[in-house]
């Protein structure tokens, strides 16, 4: 079945959009504080040269979003749907970053949600690569019920190989959580 990875989603306070080659100076506007990546697994990604790697990956990718609040319309970050795999009904969701001051404001798990909510109608299972080192992520990802289920050595686009723990929200148990 072919699924449409970069639909409009809509909450009440936050918008996915389909990334755009133009987004960028918008984009590299919050992605240019180191606070923001030191977690993640190239916690270089502040620097302009390293962000546009990351941002030209994003665009390949045919599935990621600037997320934006609704309510003063600004960029608040990134995410992205990625690596689908119709022979294990799965696809990826990740790559996100949001600027600091949307940290701990439910900004994530209601984004999440949004994608979540979107794309287990065409897959079983959503995987998530969260790098080794960010344990806000983890915990992030665990309280939104994924599980943990595998350590994976993850080479990202034009960037050298992180390892990452691979987290797993299967629709069945999302079902449950959401229902």
């Amino acid at each position: 079945m072919i699924v449409n990875l970069q639909p409009v989603l809509e909450h009440d306070h936050y918008l996915l959009l389909p990334l755009q080659a133009d987004d960028f100076e918008e984009l590299y506007t919050v992605a240019s504080d180191p606070k923001v990546w030191e977690q993640h697994p190239n916690k270089d990604r502040w620097r302009r040269d390293v962000f546009t790697t990351f941002f030209e990956g994003a665009l390949n990718s045919g599935g990621a979003f600037k997320v934006i609040d609704k309510d003063s319309m600004a960029v608040i970050g990134c995410t992205r749907f990625y690596d689908r795999e119709p022979e294990n009904d799965s696809i990826h969701i990740g790559y996100t970053f949001y600027a600091t001051n949307y940290w701990g404001s439910g900004a994530n798990h209601a984004v999440k949600r949004m994608m979540l909510t979107y794309i287990f109608p065409y897959v079983s299972k959503v995987l998530f690569h969260i790098g080794a080192e960010n344990l806000r992520s983890q915990i992030s990802i665990e309280r939104l019920g994924a599980i943990k289920i595998d350590e994976k050595e993850v080479a990202y686009y034009g960037e050298g190989v992180k390892k990452n723990f691979v987290y797993l929200i299967d629709k069945s148990n999302w079902q449950n959580l959401e229902g």
